[in-house]
């Protein structure tokens, strides 16, 4: 299929073309049913997982889909590497549904076609973390895909990340670039970027991803679906660093918020492991969503008072999108953070680079292997050689301050909303935009900056789709909820969906 072919106005996929079996067949394949195909990649996940358990559908039928679609789109945009042996995964698939002849019921997973973002460890299945320097294949899993595996998860392969996950453009020197569900001329962001395509055309029920600046947010604004950075220690991460990474996250993505917040309960959870876990059950997030908003107050950070440059096109998506959290009842007004901007953005410089010095110093020590690294890299890591415990601590006051200043503007609002990205998705062959609105960016992810405050507060924050721009290209905006408000944002979020039906008036690549 060309690109052409792939392409349809407003740089969408066809929806015809998307959920037409594909005509090329392995020896001895069975053909399925009419349209059994197209009708089991177009179910919500929590629908698809309904259709397992009650036995209308089998787990060998939903892989045998879902490798279908992935057989037939994935060479065009690069979400899903390190595809795992068919026969092999229709064999586990089986193994899935002899469970259930034998009411051996796994969890809410059970028989999911699953792809890890290629940033986790996956044992036994490659994982490249994007670079030939840590390439190679884990002995153990990840603590969260631990949990996946325990609920019937049967994982199929990875999704694409950047190199190392640094970056909001996911390309790397093991697996090259991931391209954009809307429009394969444009990136997909990152570092979730693979995630979040592979959702958009329907690749997998659901992924996971992780945040450090943006990086479950930006990916589903520049691909029409929804990802949730929780609040930290939500998902607790077993690293060999317990203590002092407090910035990063793993997280959930999925095309509707409920099937985000079935994955949160999978997901989430305390593990003796991770000390700074959050406590409570998860199960909290597999109940019922449904809300009254009336009386609800947000509060509109725009773009920070003419600070952050946007985009034409993006403020009047997201402003849009607010009208219809107001049809809930929802008061909406301007707010501004009694936080100085640039004072946010210097933390972050400070504390990213520490981080990155503090994990990849001793790449960087070996010449050979500082040669592998790709210069933003290079240049975070010689950033944080430079830092001294004094200057640490001082980041870390100001991280605190800022803290404190989003607390005192929730004591006005329940929520805060702001853009998810400055830009839409740019031009998958350049690393990063150099420019937004004519104003210079003097990193390589300046145009990221509308991302980091949840990030260094650590609060729940969710992308919702808003729209699509004067190109055709999909858009988000963030909602950012109280500390351990996690389910107070997947609640508004999903009445969001509800209200906006952005699914009936969006150029979609399925419509299920």
């Amino acid at each position: 299929m060309s690109r052409r072919e792939l392409l349809m106005a407003g740089g969408a996929l066809s929806a015809v073309s998307l959920t037409e079996t594909a005509t090329t067949r392995e020896a001895g394949a069975r053909e399925p049913e009419a349209g059994a195909h197209a009708g089991i990649v177009s179910l919500s996940a929590w629908e698809l997982s309904d259709q397992i358990r009650s036995k209308r559908v089998s787990c060998a039928d939903v892989m045998d889909a879902y490798l279908r679609q992935i057989d037939r789109f994935n060479p065009h945009v690069n979400a899903i590497v390190s595809l795992q042996d068919r026969d092999g995964l229709m064999r586990q698939a089986k193994e899935r549904d002899e469970q259930l002849a034998k009411g051996q019921y796994l969890g809410w997973m059970h028989g999911f076609p699953h792809a890890v973002k290629d940033l986790a460890a996956t044992r036994g299945i490659r994982t490249s973390y994007g670079s030939p320097l840590l390439d190679g294949i884990p002995q153990k899993d990840a603590l969260f895909v631990e949990r996946l595996r325990r609920s019937g998860a049967i994982l199929i392969g990875k999704t694409n990340a950047p190199e190392m996950g640094f970056g909001s453009q996911s390309y790397n020197p093991v697996f090259g670039t991931t391209l954009n569900a809307y429009d394969q001329s444009k990136c997909a962001g990152g570092s979730s970027g693979g995630a979040a395509v592979a959702l958009a055309l329907r690749l997998v029920p659901v992924a996971d991803g992780s945040d450090f600046m943006g990086s479950l947010r930006n990916p589903a604004a520049f691909n029409n679906v929804f990802g949730f950075r929780p609040s930290w220690g939500r998902v607790p991460s077993g690293g060999d660093e317990l203590f002092l990474s407090t910035i990063s996250t793993e997280g959930p993505m999925g095309r509707c918020a409920r099937d985000v917040a079935m994955l949160l309960s999978v997901m989430a959870g305390p593990d003796a492991r991770a000390p700074l876990a959050i406590e409570g059950r998860p199960e909290v997030f597999a109940g019922d969503l449904q809300r009254d908003f009336h009386g609800t107050r947000i509060g509109w950070l725009g773009d920070f008072a003419g600070y952050l440059p946007f985009e034409p096109g993006i403020l009047d998506l997201c402003t849009k999108a607010l009208t219809s959290l107001e049809s809930l009842g929802c008061r909406i007004d301007a707010a501004r953070p009694d936080f100085p901007p640039q004072r946010l953005w210097e933390t972050w410089l400070t504390l990213r680079h520490a981080n990155s010095a503090g994990g990849m110093i001793n790449l960087y020590q070996d010449p050979a292997k500082r040669a592998k690294l790709k210069p933003e890299i290079q240049w975070e890591i010689a950033g944080g050689l430079n830092i001294s415990a004094v200057d640490l601590q001082r980041a870390s006051l100001a991280r605190s301050d800022w803290y404190r200043a989003l607390q005192r503007m929730f004591q006005q609002f329940d929520y805060l909303a702001i853009p998810s990205a400055q830009v839409f998705p740019f031009d998958a062959q350049i690393h990063w935009p150099h420019e937004v609105a004519g104003r210079k960016m003097d990193t390589y992810h300046r145009w990221m900056e509308v991302v980091i405050g949840p990030s260094l507060a650590g609060l729940p924050a969710m992308n919702i789709p808003v729209g699509f721009g004067p190109q055709g290209l999909p858009m988000g905006m963030q909602i950012i909820g109280r500390n351990h408000a996690d389910l107070a944002v997947l609640q508004l979020a999903h009445a969001y969906e509800q209200v906006a039906r952005w699914r009936d008036t969006q150029p979609l690549l399925l419509r299920a």
